[in-house]
């Protein structure tokens, strides 16, 4: 039997092995396509590749991860043209998919078609959208795709064409991207270019692949993955129901407090399940898939929702969910809750924007500023260094005299409060730049991983227990922005406890 939800579906006796025609037949099931994804990517974990291609050709309608995840063992064996053939596969169905540009970019560099591996790679860079990464954790691939990576690239197969500005150019652009762990290599790549020597292309690991989503597989084979079912919470006072919700992603021997305030504010908003899966494109945005129990908490007239899940407090779109009756008893559960639906999901209502500095509004000058992480401040034309620095001081929550600020890297950049900003504005272009920002800190503050913390939210940062993290900002009095293994995210201050000064 397969459960899927709370209902009960039948399933075929036969083996999961079963052969179809290759044209004529019926249609292969979601949940035929779910199971035989599972298969192949446990054969390659096996390190059996040619059961992992058997049982991923017999996929009848592949979707744009699995052609993504076919195309990288095609590359993993040196086939390039079929590799190519199956990320042209995978960019069909998913346009916006990154990282197939980026893999389809490495195998025309590796079939010497270097203006096409230099558009893919551009492609590429214009789906980041300015982000330093895209972390495809949340839509089940375990990897970064980094901003810097793609411009060494780009820099790279300009390189192959002779055009050794532009592969500079692309360098140095890649330094506004960097994080600390990749910057050796941008540094060794531009004194590359400065010789007129190519250098190594930064490849994509073939044997990380694309999975299907755990909840779903989960549902497939019946299995008890969280033990016994126990009431945690409930909406309805002395509610007696003990059926499961979906799965969560749960933290072992953390912390046993009470729960902060505002997660006991989420039984006050509305239970909704998320109908579709979301993928978040801001950092104000939650991550959800299809099962998911959120709480609303506001809903906007832009069709936007404020809901709370998993303790953390964001943006969905409302037509990605549907309101949830819960009931006493779980019988009248599993009559009135709906299967997982397998439907593209609505329109992405349009954001509008709130946020004070995103876009200029009027004529105001937008600046880059680039520190431990990058963040832009508007200010008005011509302001003094005063103004400037005040943005920034307050964007940072440093004092006024800590912060130094540069037009470039160099030390004799250094712009202060006796400097011509005549001559700094004269640097901007379309009302952009962007300029370097030092803090003098007391002291840099060092925190240890008191437990695991693994989240499938993008902007989170993933560590194990006993790491050490470096404090980078507080967010608020529960969450804190850190680097920890040259990643960097926000993480639960209730996760970690600072390092001792003589420690």
């Amino acid at each position: 039997m397969l459960v899927t939800g709370q209902h009960t579906v039948k399933k075929s006796t036969a083996g999961s092995h079963v052969k179809r025609p290759e044209f004529d037949g019926p249609t292969m099931s979601f949940v035929d396509t779910l199971r035989q994804w599972d298969e192949a990517v446990s054969c390659v974990d096996k390190e059996d590749l040619s059961e992992a291609f058997r049982i991923f050709l017999s996929i009848q309608e592949p979707n744009s991860k699995i052609c993504f995840d076919i195309g990288c063992l095609h590359l993993l064996k040196q086939d390039l043209d079929a590799a190519e053939k199956a990320f042209d596969c995978s960019i069909r169905k998913d346009e916006h998919l990154a990282v197939a540009f980026f893999q389809r970019g490495i195998t025309f560099y590796k079939k010497q078609r270097y203006e096409e591996s230099l558009g893919d790679f551009q492609h590429a860079f214009k789906a980041l959208r300015g982000n330093q990464l895209i972390d495809y954790k949340a839509l089940g691939l375990r990897y970064k795709l980094y901003a810097c990576d793609v411009l060494h690239n780009m820099a790279l197969a300009e390189a192959q064409l002779s055009n050794w500005e532009k592969a500079q150019e692309n360098l140095v652009k890649a330094l506004n991207y960097k994080t600390e762990f990749k910057l050796n290599i941008i540094d060794k790549a531009l004194q590359s270019t400065l010789k007129q020597k190519l250098f190594k292309l930064v490849e994509f690991p073939s044997k990380e692949l694309f999975k299907p989503n755990k909840t779903y597989v989960a549902e497939l084979e019946k299995k008890d993955y969280l033990g016994k079912a126990k009431v945690v919470a409930s909406v309805v006072p002395q509610d007696e129901f003990s059926g499961f919700a979906p799965l969560q992603p749960q933290v072992e021997d953390g912390p046993t407090g009470p729960k902060e305030p505002e997660v006991l504010r989420a039984l006050e908003g509305e239970p909704h399940t998320v109908l579709f899966e979301f993928v978040p494109e801001t950092s104000d945005e939650l991550a959800v898939v299809p099962g998911n129990i959120v709480f609303v908490l506001h809903k906007g007239a832009d069709n936007w929702a404020s809901v709370i899940f998993n303790a953390r407090r964001g943006l969905v779109p409302y037509n990605y969910l549907e309101r949830l009756e819960i009931s006493l008893a779980s019988k009248q559960n599993e009559e009135t809750r709906k299967p997982l639906t397998t439907l593209e999901p609505p329109t992405r209502p349009e954001r509008k924007q709130g946020k004070e500095d995103a876009q200029p509004t009027d004529n105001s000058y937008i600046v880059k500023v680039c520190f431990t992480f990058n963040f832009v401040v508007s200010v008005p034309p011509g302001s003094s260094y005063t103004t400037l620095v005040e943005k920034i001081s307050k964007k940072l929550n440093r004092p006024f005299s800590a912060i130094t600020l540069r037009c470039k890297t160099d030390e004799q950049s250094v712009i202060n409060i006796n400097s011509d900003m005549e001559r700094v504005w004269s640097h901007i272009k379309d009302r952009h730049i962007t300029l370097w920002c030092k803090t003098k800190e007391t002291r840099e503050i060092t925190l240890v991983a008191t437990h695991s913390y693994e989240s499938s939210n993008p902007e989170d940062l993933t560590f194990h227990q006993g790491d050490t993290i470096r404090l980078l900002s507080r967010v608020n009095q529960d969450w804190l922005e850190g680097q920890c293994n040259g990643n960097t995210g926000i993480f639960p201050a209730s996760f970690v406890e600072e390092v001792p000064v003589n420690g």
